[in-house]
C-alpha cells in the first residue's frame, strides 16, 4: 500500500489536511499528516525555518519507520519537501505541491509580510484573528512574527534556487491554482523546468487557500501521479 505524507502551509495546520487525507484513503493511500513545530498544538522549539522544518519532516519518516513516502505539500509544506529532497535525494519518493511560493527577493519578501502583522487582522479581519488563535491558541501572533522573520531570511537568501532544483532527483508534480494571486505561472514554470523529472499541473477556479481545493479532485490527481 503506498504511503503519503500530507504538509501544510505556513501559518496552517495539519487538519486543513483532513479532508484531502479522507479523499486518499478511500483511494487506498495509506496516509500521515502532522504540525510543523510553532504550529496548531506543536510548540515552539530551538529552530523555526524551512531548515528546521525539513529536519522535522525528516525526522518523522525515521520515528514512523516510513520507507521512502510520497508527499503532497500545501504552500510552505512543498517548499519544505523540496528542500529536504535537494539535501537528502533518498529521503522521499514523488513529491506533489500545491501553491507553492518558490520566487523570493527582498521585495517580495517585504510585501507578503504585509497580510502577517496581527493589529491589522484584528482590526480589519476579526474573524481571521478568531480563526487563528482557535487554531494556534494563545501563540498565533508569535507564529505570525516568527513567519514573517522567515519569510524576510528567504527574501536575502532563497535556499530553494536554481542550483537546489538541479539536485532534486524525485519525480515531482508541481500545481498551481489558477485564481492564486500569491504564486505566479513564470515561477512555478521555471522550477518545473529546472527539476529534471518534474512537471506542472494547474487547478482551475481556485484560490490560494487550502479551503478552496477540491479534496476529491486533489485526491484523483495525486494518486495518478504515483502510480
Amino acid at each position: 500500500m503506498k504511503e503519503i505524507i500530507l504538509l501544510h502551509g505556513a501559518i496552517g495546520a495539519s487538519d486543513q489536511l483532513i479532508p484531502l487525507e479522507s479523499e486518499l484513503q478511500q483511494l487506498g493511500l495509506t496516509c500521515y499528516r502532522f504540525d510543523f513545530s510553532g504550529h496548531g498544538a506543536k510548540d515552539f522549539t530551538n529552530g523555526f525555518g524551512i531548515a528546521a522544518f525539513a529536519n522535522e519532516l525528516d525526522n518523522f519518516i525515521s520515528k514512523n519507520k516510513i520507507d521512502k513516502p510520497h508527499v503532497f505539500g500545501y504552500s510552505m509544506g512543498g517548499y519544505v519537501a523540496l528542500y529536504l529532497a535537494s539535501q537528502k535525494p533518498n529521503i522521499l519518493q514523488d513529491i506533489i505541491t500545491l501553491g507553492t511560493k518558490l520566487e523570493w527577493s527582498p521585495e517580495i519578501a517585504v510585501k507578503e509580510i504585509k497580510m502577517l502583522d496581527p493589529n491589522m487582522i484584528i482590526e480589519k479581519v476579526p474573524k481571521f484573528a478568531e480563526a487563528l488563535k482557535n487554531r494556534h491558541g494563545e501563540k498565533w501572533k508569535l507564529l505570525l512574527q516568527k513567519t514573517a522573520e522567515m519569510m524576510l531570511s528567504l527574501g536575502n537568501n532563497n535556499i530553494l534556487n536554481e542550483a537546489a532544483f538541479s539536485k532534486i532527483i524525485n519525480k515531482v508534480f508541481i500545481g498551481l491554482a489558477d485564481l492564486d494571486n500569491m504564486v505566479s505561472l513564470n515561477e512555478t514554470d521555471f522550477a518545473a523546468s529546472k527539476i529534471s523529472n518534474s512537471r506542472r499541473f494547474t487547478l482551475t477556479e481556485t484560490k490560494h487557500p487550502i479551503e478552496t481545493v477540491n479534496a476529491k479532485t486533489m485526491a484523483a490527481l495525486i494518486h495518478q501521479f504515483i502510480s
